[in-house]
């Protein structure tokens, strides 16, 4: 299910298996990064090449993200990240509705995606 499993380990762990919401979300993290290194490593070896300008900005990027990320949900309970989980859940899935209902515009273009 590649990164976006998180949608149905995260609550599995938490209801299912009665985990703390701080171990759900390091658990969570720790996985993601055997399954990033992983594709990164296949789709480097498939390619033939590394975009090393994408990587320098993924990685500023999830290092100043997970900063922030740290202190906001050390000040937040669980009982609000689980809320938060299941907004973002909620919105994810009015989106895909939105999208499956709304035909686009042009069947065949990139651009209205990228508006959108």
């Amino acid at each position: 299910m590649g990164v976006g499993r998180g949608f149905i380990i995260v609550p599995a762990m938490v209801y299912l298996l009665g985990m703390p919401t701080a171990v759900v979300i390091g658990t969570s993290l720790f996985q993601i990064i055997f399954v990033s290194a992983n594709i990164t490593i296949l789709q480097a070896a498939n390619n033939q090449t590394v975009d090393i300008v994408l990587a320098v900005i993924l990685l500023v990027g999830a290092v100043i993200g997970a900063q922030i990320d740290a202190r906001i949900g050390s000040k937040l309970q669980g009982d609000h990240l689980r809320g938060l989980l299941a907004l973002i859940v909620l919105l994810v899935c009015g989106r895909i509705s939105y999208e499956l209902i709304i035909l686009p515009g042009e069947f065949y273009s990139i651009s209205s995606a990228i508006l959108s």
